[in-house]
């Protein structure tokens, strides 16, 4: 498998007679992001979207009033509903524009209505850890995807970027490491068990590949 198998693929979704969307999803710091720049990099811009599923994190102020925000990223900290609402209007392809939340990494909140998808998207794409998840309403995000692609790189690798990045998002790295430790793992642990129900292993050799060295 090479990344031109995969645009190729991504390709013939947003080929077909009518949008699709295509899920990306791994465990955290597993490359969706980067493999989701590559796609969009290569694929026609006039016809594909990007939506990750970070906008729909919950802001600080309502997981502190849930008590969770020490577990920031864990499954029960987005807003699923809403989420499974914004795919279903991608799908039903009925409007000229749909705009949907962002998440700002400098600020560590959502940022509502911050991304045009144009009726002339074809393929949309959509990353996020818990995609296949079974619990919750998690199953209602998968059945919105026509593809989903898990990201499966090296568990070294994959730690290094993971701590990399909280380090570059502000957390001092004892900070990060211990984050890492203590939220990021027990969240991978139960992505990584979805893995079976992907339509598509992206390896290890693709994603670091993709990674500037």
């Amino acid at each position: 498998m090479t990344l031109a198998d995969l645009v190729a693929r991504a390709a013939a979704l947003a080929a077909g007679p009518g949008r699709a969307v295509l899920g990306i999803t791994g465990s955290p710091g597993a490359g969706k992001s980067t493999l989701v720049e590559a796609l969009l990099r290569e694929l026609d811009p006039e016809r594909v979207a990007h939506v990750p599923m970070d906008g729909f994190h919950l802001a600080d102020v309502a997981l502190r009033a849930l008590g969770r925000l020490d577990a920031k990223g864990a499954p029960d900290t987005f807003d699923v509903g809403g989420y499974v609402a914004l795919l279903r209007r991608i799908h039903a392809d009925a409007e000229d524009v749909i705009y949907a939340p962002a998440f700002e990494r400098d600020l560590e909140q959502p940022l509502a209505g911050a991304i045009a998808v144009p009726r002339a998207a074809r393929l949309v794409l959509t990353e996020g850890n818990y995609l296949l998840v079974e619990s919750g309403r998690w199953p209602e995000v998968a059945a919105q995807l026509d593809e989903t692609w898990f990201c499966d790189p090296r568990p070294d690798v994959r730690l290094t970027q993971l701590v990399a990045r909280h380090i570059t998002f502000g957390k001092e790295p004892d900070r990060a490491r211990a984050w890492v430790a203590a939220v990021d793992e027990p969240n991978a642990r139960l992505v990584e068990s979805t893995r079976p129900r992907a339509d598509v292993v992206v390896p290890a050799d693709v994603l670091e590949a993709l990674t500037p060295a």
